[in-house]
């Protein structure tokens, strides 16, 4: 019996819907990130992208544990020289809340060509409302 590898032609992708109100950042992106590679799916095959697209709603609700409001910080650089801004959690939630949650679940894919394509899957929201309903969305229990 050799092993078998899933081809493209033969997975079937899901959508999953998850609220993120009152969840932590961390924990959530963890069940995120491993049902867009597929690690849900007794076919997974770590080369083989057999992920799910999932939506994301609520994320400007998601729960950032301690201190890290006030004090994590995320940067982003220009390309100039000195061109380093960092800017903190709070400020990050008031301006692109579903920054947090897809940066979070970006961290925890692989960085690579399929690590960015598998990105590409993922969608957040910052309200309730998704334009995604026609998908029909499978609501994922937290």
């Amino acid at each position: 019996m050799g092993t078998t590898f899933p081809k493209e032609s033969e997975i079937e992708r899901k959508w999953y819907l998850v609220d993120a109100a009152n969840q932590p950042a961390g924990r959530l992106a963890v069940k995120i990130s491993n049902i867009m590679r597929g690690k849900n799916k007794p076919t997974f095959t770590p080369h083989v992208d057999t992920g799910d697209f999932v939506v994301v709603i609520n994320a400007e609700k998601v729960k950032l544990t301690g201190s890290k409001e006030e004090q994590k910080l995320y940067s982003d650089y220009t390309g100039f020289p000195s061109g380093l801004k960092q800017v903190t959690a709070k400020v990050i939630r008031q301006n692109n809340p579903t920054r947090i949650v897809s940066q979070a679940v970006r961290g925890m894919l692989p960085k690579t060509r399929q690590g960015r394509k598998v990105f590409k899957r993922l969608h957040v929201y910052a309200g309730t409302d998704h334009p995604h309903e026609a998908q029909q969305p499978i609501a994922l229990e937290n």
